[in-house]
């Protein structure tokens, strides 16, 4: 039975059961270099919380997670394990299965999240400066969190009705939920973190009143729309965005079912938001669902358990196969693709697809959705004085400070897109950055001022 054919939004990673997180943990070797804790972006103790996993000491455990990664919960489902901590476990040989360290960070955060146990503790010593927060992503929520720790007031403000950001309209529901994305945002809430949703910078409140309002400000936009590709026919009625395509499934089940049962969907795209659309496509019922990737399976940028997990949910795959044209009256019918053989290696290493002249393919297509990359947030970055661009990346060094120095950024607006985990090591980065730069503000202040009374 194929995933289509079932009800088959259940999570991949299901949480362990008592005995099974007891076995798994009394597994690990609590490796005193732990390659795993410096493979994890935000270098969560790893040996240290599966530990107390294996003396029952769920409590402890979720602390210290909690303490390098206040989104420990959302990370322990989304983030990319088998290639970060899992990927460097040393008990990953012939013999043994790497420990299943996503699991287990899973189990004693769902522990902590079941009884309100708070992520983080803010400072009962008030420190001066007021930080506004753009964005109540994964970046943003971090950032916050960890300014309040050490007693910085940070207010966020945030474009959508809901916050959460990436982890709340464009994870793959089969990943994670919204309910447990905004589960995880109202325990930071109540920890302390302030969120102004619905409140658009450079609409609602501008940039020159942040200005006058806040000693800093953090920008964690995150990415935008998928970009156009440029084909003739794609405002057909059929093309949808990948993120939009993901985020209505979250909104609106019923219409997500609606607009893809029994439907022919093709995707393109190569990266893990393609593999996303894919897997929930067949999921939600399509009648067959392809992928077109321009290069080969051995170029696909796509994580491989991604891939693996996308070609037993049956998505086949097109590869060497450039799209050229939509084909449709009024609505999708279906996609032309150009035949392509891989030619000499281009500047960045990789081998240039050529057209393979005369091949053409038409793939029948009722639902056309373009996977290949999200375009920046031009609208505000473009507004933000002083603040340097590259790419339409917001340049930063190695505090996460811009070339404003009242500005600092992170997350996927200045990495052009990465995983839920670094967006956070990112916010938390920028928080210390953020306090330094409070504190040699303040240090001048208060030198000037005792020059003066002098």
């Amino acid at each position: 039975m194929t995933a289509s054919n079932q009800d088959s939004f259940h999570e991949i990673k299901p949480p362990l059961a008592v005995d099974q997180a007891l076995a798994e943990a009394n597994r690990c070797l609590n490796c005193y270099d732990a390659p795993c804790t410096k493979a994890c972006p935000t270098h969560i103790d790893v040996p240290g919380f599966i530990k107390k996993i294996g003396t029952g000491n769920l409590r402890g455990s979720a602390r210290v997670i909690f303490e390098a990664n206040v989104l420990g919960a959302s990370c322990a489902r989304v983030c990319p394990t088998e290639v970060l901590c899992e990927g460097a476990c040393v008990m990953d040989d012939v013999t043994w299965k790497p420990i299943q360290i996503g699991q287990l960070q899973r189990y004693a955060t769902d522990f902590a999240m079941a009884r309100g146990i708070l992520p983080f503790t803010k400072s009962p010593v008030k420190k001066p400066g007021r930080v506004a927060i753009i964005g109540a992503g994964p970046s943003g929520l971090a950032c916050a969190a960890e300014l309040l720790r050490v007693g910085h007031e940070a207010v966020i403000f945030d474009a959508g009705e809901k916050p959460g950001g990436l982890n709340t309209y464009g994870v793959a529901e089969y990943k994670m939920t919204p309910a447990v994305a905004l589960a995880e945002v109202a325990q930071l809430q109540k920890a302390g973190v302030e969120i102004r949703s619905g409140v658009r910078v450079g609409q609602h409140i501008s940039i020159a009143e942040l200005e006058t309002q806040f000693d800093a400000i953090f920008v964690g936009v995150g990415l935008g729309r998928i970009g156009k590709i440029g084909l003739a026919g794609e405002n057909l009625d059929g093309v949808v965005d990948a993120m939009d395509y993901i985020a209505e499934l979250k909104i609106d089940r019923a219409k997500a079912e609606t607009r893809t049962r029994g439907r022919r969907v093709v995707v393109i795209g190569g990266g893990n938001t393609s593999i996303d659309v894919v897997t929930q496509a067949q999921r939600l019922g399509a009648a067959e669902v392809h992928l077109v990737y321009r290069r080969g399976p051995e170029e696909l940028p796509a994580y491989a358990h991604e891939v693996e997990l996308a070609k037993q949910s049956g998505c086949r795959f097109v590869f060497l196969s450039q799209p050229v044209r939509v084909v449709g009256n009024g609505k999708v019918e279906g996609l032309v693709v150009q035949r392509m053989r891989l030619g000499a290696p281009g500047p960045d290493g990789r081998r240039k697809p050529e057209p393979v002249v005369g091949e053409e393919l038409t793939l029948a297509a009722d639902l056309i959705v373009p996977a290949t990359g999200q375009e920046a947030r031009l609208d505000l970055l473009k507004n933000l004085p002083n603040v340097k661009l590259d790419r339409n990346r917001p340049v930063v060094n190695s505090d996460m400070q811009t070339s404003n120095p009242k500005y600092f950024a992170g997350g996927d607006c200045v990495s052009g897109g990465q995983e839920v985990v670094n967006a956070v090591a990112e916010g938390k980065r920028a928080a210390a950055g953020i306090v330094k730069f409070l504190q040699n503000r303040q240090s001048t202040v208060d030198g000037r001022q005792f020059g003066a009374e002098k």
